[in-house]
């Protein structure tokens, strides 16, 4: 008796801590959403999104920050995509799994964990520098691309390796080929988590700041060609909060930054559950 009281005040006081945990959690967050909510809506506006900053102070809009931010994100999953999903394809359906594969599993795990500073400098040092593409999109993408590729291709594995081998069975019994089996039954059944992987991605990406710090430039500059420079809603947020040129605007980029990796964030959750009805 003594012995089972002593394993629910264990449980009791494990459920509690992990409500706490939860909670404070959830706190934290609400925190950061109302503060930067609260400080930034008054400066939202059509004029704020679509029109560029001008004078001393930055006033006006963010539009050259938020053009240059889709454009090298966008272009950094161009880059990552075919990579990563061929990887992935590799080690889920061809590789045989020996050292080869488990060295390239913990490259990928150990490029997940650089921190963001360390891939700039080397962005800087080698697209900027060696490779002469100077401070543009192109090179901020192909910095970030470095981000991303570890992330998109783990999840691509995992969602390659979740498609039940029934299928396959089914495809090769019906005469098809390896590659017929990969690209025309596992690839589009496993499409829904692949997209969600690359999507979760691209919300890292739009909220890197020290990658493109040093591979894009600070230039106000609304990029055309993968070769313009251009800043970042991330780059010209910091800028302002660090010179505190224009707070307010600050804030309102800062808004505009979250509801922008929000939609990330809840359009990969919107494609998983979907994937998961559709699936019964």
């Amino acid at each position: 008796m003594a012995r089972r009281d002593s394993k629910d005040l264990a449980n009791r006081v494990a459920l509690t801590g992990f409500w706490i945990a939860a909670l404070t959690t959830v706190f934290i967050l609400g925190a950061v959403i109302v503060y930067v909510f609260v400080n930034g809506i008054g400066e939202i506006s059509l004029e704020f999104i679509f029109t560029k900053p001008h004078g001393v102070n930055a006033e006006g809009g963010i539009w050259p920050m938020i053009v240059a931010t889709l454009y090298v994100t966008g272009l950094a999953m161009l880059i990552v995509t075919p990579i990563a999903v061929l990887a992935a394809v590799y080690l889920a359906e061809y590789a045989v799994q020996g050292q080869l594969v488990r060295t390239i599993r913990f490259a990928a795990d150990t490029l997940a964990s650089v921190p963001s500073i360390v891939m700039g400098l080397f962005g800087l040092a080698f697209f900027v520098e060696a490779l002469k593409l100077e401070f543009s999109v192109l090179s901020g993408a192909l910095a970030l691309s470095f981000l991303m590729l570890p992330i998109v291709m783990r999840t691509t594995e995992e969602a390659i390796r979740a498609v039940p081998k029934y299928i396959r069975w089914g495809s090769y019994g019906l005469g098809a080929t390896k590659w017929q089996t990969v690209s025309r039954i596992v690839l589009p059944s496993a499409a829904p988590r692949i997209i969600t992987g690359i999507i979760l991605a691209t919300g890292r990406a739009v909220g890197e700041t020290a990658v493109v710090i040093f591979t894009m430039g600070t230039m106000i500059y609304t990029p055309v060609l993968p070769t313009d420079p251009g800043r970042s809603m991330t780059v010209h947020l910091y800028q302002m909060a660090m010179e505190g040129i224009n707070l307010p605007a600050a804030f309102g980029t800062a808004l505009l930054l979250m509801v922008m990796i929000l939609a990330f964030n809840l359009f990969a959750r919107w494609l998983l559950r979907r994937n998961r009805r559709m699936q019964g």
